[in-house]
């Protein structure tokens, strides 16, 4: 009974069972050819092909090879050309990359016909670029430009301004196609970073990973002439800023811009000069300051950074008027700041409910003791009205009051020196009274540091001591 089953089964399905054993010796071949084109051209010299090689990365990516190790043929995961420690210029040697591996993903028919070589990709991996300042521009202008397929993995880019390193990029991956197509990742003062640039190249934005900092640009406009204007928001930690820019490759204009947290809100419009040579202009409108602010001030830190100080060229207008009904000191601040090769010169006026502080000096920070030369003038049409402001009691009201003070102050020794004191009230100090006014000063105002001296309480203490 089985065999006749058997048989009937044989007898009717016998085709099929032929064509399916027909099959595997068909996928056997199938196989086999597929496995011996895959892997024959392992066996190639493909330095032998290098210019054809190098003329097709020049023509289609813009890299020019200048050096390299050996060129060898991988044929998983996908069959490939890896080329090692490779050094290239890029687009006509505007900057150079060294790599380690170049890894050139040809298609499929190209790994025999080199006549017409072409690729699917190329990936570039374990890199190093180093540039100057401007050449930036050129690595950004050579990405977002390129039409081919290129991934970077494991890119250092070190930036340099005169010889000195100004900023360092670490481990990025960059692909400008796929899934993760214009999403940059890597890592910046040793934080991860991701950088996300929409498909128009308009719009970035920046993340520094679990740091709560982060940006956006959004270009409004761009020009072949480099002018490129945009919009900058960013959170700083628990701070916000906004600003509108300009750039024309040699000057930043900024505009509409505000700083915004719990101890500080201004507005300011600045220009900074990139070419020939750096310099700033500003205007700061300050709305709200905790006066706190001070004390985290490092002075020392500051002066001890010399070589930044003396490339610093800048011109600053500061503005603050204090919001009705706020519990300020100052009603108006006015603070005019310059500073170049070092020299900073200085004018201020305060009013404190109309009576008026008037300040200027000037100092040399490049000095090893930086010492601030400064010439007041104290005007009130209250004697009585001023001092009661630093809860100093006076007799006599509507007294007109006029107190001018010139001398020097050691900012770092803690050390002043009075050269003469005088008033309306043809009071001309002694040289016993300015040692006397100098040691007080010194006590009480100028025990601790420099920024000692803002403190309202030992301000008071002051008044009260040589009333």
């Amino acid at each position: 009974m089985i065999n006749k089953i058997y048989k009937r089964i044989h007898n009717k399905y016998s085709t099929l069972f032929k064509f399916i054993f027909f099959l595997r010796y068909l996928f056997g071949i199938l196989f086999i050819s597929s496995f011996l084109f895959l892997s024959i051209p392992h066996f190639f010299d493909f330095k032998k092909k290098d210019a054809i090689i190098k003329k097709y990365l020049f023509e289609s990516y813009g890299l020019t090879l200048i050096n390299y190790k050996d060129i060898k043929y991988y044929p998983l995961p996908k069959p490939h050309l890896e080329i090692k420690n490779v050094k290239m210029d890029v687009e006509r040697e505007t900057f150079k990359i060294h790599t380690a591996s170049l890894n050139i993903y040809p298609k499929l028919f190209n790994i025999y016909n080199y006549e017409n070589f072409e690729t699917n990709k190329i990936i570039l991996t374990k890199n190093r670029i180093l540039l100057s300042e401007s050449e930036l521009k050129n690595l950004f202008d050579y990405i977002l430009n390129l039409k081919k397929k290129l991934i970077f993995k494991n890119l250092d880019i070190k930036v340099t301004r005169n010889n000195l390193s100004l900023i360092n990029f670490k481990k990025i991956n960059f692909s400008n196609f796929g899934h993760n197509r214009n999403i940059v990742k890597g890592k910046l003062f040793d934080k991860k970073f991701k950088i996300s640039i929409n498909n128009n190249f308009n719009n970035i934005n920046f993340v520094l990973i679990n740091t709560g900092v982060k940006a956006n640009i959004n270009f409004k406009e761009i020009k072949e002439n480099s002018k490129i204007k945009g919009v900058f928001k960013s959170k700083l930690l628990n701070s916000n800023v906004k600003l509108d820019f300009d750039y024309d490759g040699k000057k930043l204009k900024i505009y509409n811009s505000y700083f915004r947290n719990r101890n500080l809100s201004f507005n300011n419009v600045s220009t900074i000069t990139l070419k020939p040579f750096f310099s700033t202009i500003s205007t700061f409108q300050v709305e709200e300051i905790n006066i706190n602010l001070l004390k985290d001030i490092n002075i020392n830190k500051i002066l001890n950074s010399k070589n930044l100080i003396k490339k610093i060229n800048s011109k600053n207008k500061i503005n603050f008027r204090s919001k009705q009904f706020n519990n300020n000191l100052i009603d108006d601040l006015n603070m005019e700041i310059d500073l170049a090769y070092g020299r900073l010169v200085f004018f201020k006026k305060i009013s404190i409910s109309e009576n008026f502080f008037k300040c200027q000096g000037e100092i040399n920070l490049l000095e090893e003791y930086p010492i601030l030369y400064f010439d007041c003038l104290i005007s009130s049409k209250d004697k009585k009205k001023l001092l009661n402001q630093f809860s100093v009691k006076s007799k006599n009201n509507n007294e007109l009051f006029s107190l001018n003070v010139k001398g020097n102050i050691n900012i770092l020794n803690n050390k002043i020196n009075f050269e003469n004191i005088f008033t309306n009230q043809n009071y001309v100090a002694s040289k016993d009274d300015l040692i006397y006014f100098k040691q007080t000063f010194e006590n009480i105002l100028f025990d601790q540091d420099f920024l000692g001296i803002f403190n309202y309480k030992k301000i008071k203490g002051f008044l009260i001591e040589i009333s």
